[in-house]
């Protein structure tokens, strides 16, 4: 019986093992992909024929996080994996952006990628390794592809580049860079990094393409074994009258180029000329000719105005806002914009506008992840909104879209790097974008910068981000500074990069365009620092640093280690005595062990009378002052029993003062003698052998009565 085919690779020194043939043979194509105990189930799907009236890929890709893979049952009622997490949707988006642009433009069946993490180790990260499963999925299938494509992640340890580093590895990497691509180009890159140089960004790409070569030869040696993958299955998703093409070339080409050569800053008027363009090339014909040829029009005249505008740039140096190729669009912004919020900024760049939002809060306040792959907390947060109103446009919202999901990810990766080290507070940004023509996430990494300084947030140095384009033919080139919504979609590369004055924190790029030389992606990496810096400069304009304190309505926070056995104590049975700490002193307190076994105490407070009161309560749990035998005290009787009485020696610390200890008089009731809240003053006389108690004698330090004399002598 044939179980299938299973073949090897070594990249970056570890054993990827993929096999097909064995699972899932109904699906056109399906690997299992295996490094170290990780494993990944790939499977595709493609339609047979395209839907009609459909002139897209209708590609979706899904990847899912089962728990079992760690041996897990997840939470919730249901007990069963829901809808998407955020890091899963992260991975769809990488996949989905390195494969989309490698399929035939005129290929419109609706193809189906679902990948699922099925055995996971703890060691090896699944999301470095999906993009190589599921290009070899197609590869093993007769779906047309321009690939094969695959995916490696990029570390570097004490300055060594490593190729799909370990996750213990990756907590000693000063970059994090994922990079996919085919044999002969890049085609995807998203990372993070420490302030790196953009030659060093360079390197990481030049590295990360050997390894990619490798996988993608692997990909189709693995191919030409497995009957049916060759040739490439049949299609016809497009009809065309090329009589149609020509007449419109010539109709709205020319009339396209006087547009794009006004160099017109408003997208408004941008699109009502082009539109005019287009009414009159409708209005040019028959309701009969429109009835026959009506589908191609609007077809044909996007390819004209496309040609148009990328000619114009090509040719005469003239981008469509009338910009140099490295010039920014106008800035200007503004902090302390909101009142009551914990920090406030907008920045608006040309026809872009975000509207950041700081909020501070403590441990109770971190975001909770329950994820295959990862289980904890989380204390920074950076939320991106795009609504409608942003475009001009009235469309249903429909939740989180994983667009908004990937620009926040970009922007907070952008700027975890310059956070203090000993930062004591859970921050939460949230972008709103209220414009939009291009950059919104570059305009979420300014604002976000400046809402941290407003609020006081003492961040190591300001991020700017930019995003570059590429417009290429004709064996021409132009690279594009801070690119227009329409230039995005128009060109060939949408290259995002954030960083301070010092280097790279983070970077996102996709390509559209076969073969881009070295030369052009340092240029657009130069071109962008420039730009950059340039941007960085008109924020300093604004705030050039830091707040030295934080907003007046900011909760304030203090934290504090103490030992491990004091923990218990200031917890107390069943949270009694924190509880009881936090509403005396209307505080939140948390505790949390460290690694070594200490406790970490965190206390919030809107007010420093109480953040006072709070501390100096849980530091006299923590912190009980030296009770020392043989020495006199003075403390207030906590509570009364028939056999004697319960004294505070100090904070936390009682001991007993025995009925037959409290006074030289013999004592029948200590009722008839004191009562809870008096203070006594006594002696520390030695401690309990049996209940480790401090034993305490009042009578010891009373002057001793004089012995009454005999009344007859």
């Amino acid at each position: 019986m044939n179980i299938g085919i299973k073949k090897s690779i070594t990249t970056g020194g570890k054993e990827i093992t993929i096999e097909t043939g064995k699972l899932a043979k109904q699906a056109d194509g399906a690997v299992v992909l295996r490094m170290g105990d990780t494993m990944i189930l790939a499977t595709v799907v493609s339609s047979r024929e395209a839907r009609e009236g459909v002139d897209f890929l209708p590609l979706t890709v899904d990847y899912k996080e089962k728990f079992a893979a760690d041996g897990r049952i997840p939470g919730g009622f249901f007990r069963r994996e829901a809808r998407p997490s955020e890091r899963e949707i992260l991975v769809m988006r990488i996949v989905d952006r390195a494969l989309r642009p490698l399929f035939p433009d005129d290929y419109h069946a609706e193809v189906q990628l679902m990948l699922q993490l099925i055995a996971y180790d703890g060691v090896n990260s699944p999301d470095a390794l999906v993009g190589f499963a599921a290009s070899t999925a197609i590869a093993v299938s007769d779906i047309p592809f321009n690939g094969p494509m695959s995916e490696v992640r990029v570390g570097r340890i004490n300055g060594e580049f490593v190729i799909n580093p370990t996750l213990e590895q990756m907590d000693e990497s000063d970059i994090d860079c994922i990079v996919a691509g085919t044999i002969d180009n890049i085609v995807m890159l998203e990372g993070e990094m420490s302030e790196v140089s953009e030659s060093d960004m360079v390197e990481v790409i030049k590295v990360a393409h050997e390894a990619i070569k490798e996988q993608c030869q692997f990909q189709l040696d693995l191919a030409s074994e497995i009957p049916g993958t060759s040739p490439k299955r049949e299609y016809s998703h497009e009809d065309h009258n090329d009589e149609v093409r020509e007449k419109v070339m010539a109709f709205a080409y020319d009339k396209c180029r006087e547009v794009a050569k006004q160099g017109l800053a408003s997208k408004e008027k941008r699109a009502e000329l082009f539109g005019a363009i287009k009414e009159e090339l409708i209005a040019s014909h028959t309701e009969e000719e429109l009835e026959e040829i009506g589908k191609y029009i609007s077809v044909y005249f996007k390819e004209a105005m496309k040609k148009a505008v990328r000619d114009t740039m090509l040719e005469d140096g003239v981008r469509l806002d009338g910009r140099r190729f490295d010039e920014i669009r106008p800035i200007w912004a503004e902090v302390d914009y909101l009142p009551i919020v914990h920090g406030s900024a907008v920045f608006t760049r040309g026809e872009t506008q975000a509207l950041m939002t700081l909020t501070l809060g403590g441990k109770m306040d971190e975001q909770m992840i329950d994820d295959v792959t990862y289980k904890g907390t989380v204390p920074f947060m950076l939320h991106y909104n795009f609504p409608p109103f942003s475009t001009g446009e009235a469309r249903p919202i429909r939740g989180t879209s994983r667009r908004e999901v990937g620009h926040g990810n970009l922007a907070l990766r952008a700027l975890k790097p310059v956070l203090p080290e000993d930062n004591p507070y859970t921050i939460r940004l949230v972008s709103e974008i209220l414009e939009s023509n291009g950059s919104s996430s570059m305009a979420t990494v300014c604002s976000g910068t400046l809402a941290l300084m407003d609020g006081g947030v003492q961040i190591k140095a300001p991020v700017s981000g930019i995003a570059m384009g590429l417009i290429a033919g004709n064996g021409k080139f132009v690279v594009l500074s801070d690119i227009l919504g329409d230039e995005d979609h128009l060109g060939d590369m949408d290259f995002k990069v954030t960083g301070t004055a010092e280097g790279i924190t983070a970077c996102q790029m996709d390509i559209k365009v076969d073969g881009l030389p070295y030369d052009v992606l340092i240029q657009a990496l130069n071109q962008a620092k420039e730009g950059r810096l340039h941007i960085l400069d008109k924020m300093k304009e604004v705030l050039d640093a830091p707040r030295p304190d934080l907003k007046p309505q900011t909760p304030r926070v203090e934290q504090f280690i103490v030992p491990n056995d004091m923990i218990g104590a200031i917890i107390g049975p069943g949270g009694k005595i924190i509880q009881q700490l936090q509403k005396d002193t209307n505080t939140t307190i948390t505790i949390e062990e460290l690694e070594n076994g200490d406790g970490q105490v965190q206390i919030l407070s809107n007010n420093a009378d109480d953040m006072a009161a709070a501390v100096g309560a849980v530091k006299s749990i923590a912190f009980p002052p030296q009770v020392n035998e043989g020495e006199t005290y003075e403390g207030p009787i906590k509570s009364i029993q028939a056999y004697g009485v319960f004294v505070e020696i100090v904070p936390g610390t009682d001991g007993l003062i025995h009925i037959s200890e409290f006074s030289h008089d013999r004592v029948n009731k200590m009722e008839d003698v004191c009562k809870e809240g008096d203070i006594v003053k006594f002696k520390v006389v030695g401690k309990d052998p049996k209940t480790r108690k401090w034993k305490l004698s009042r009578k010891a330090i009373l002057p001793k009565p004089e012995k009454q004399e005999e009344a007859n002598s």
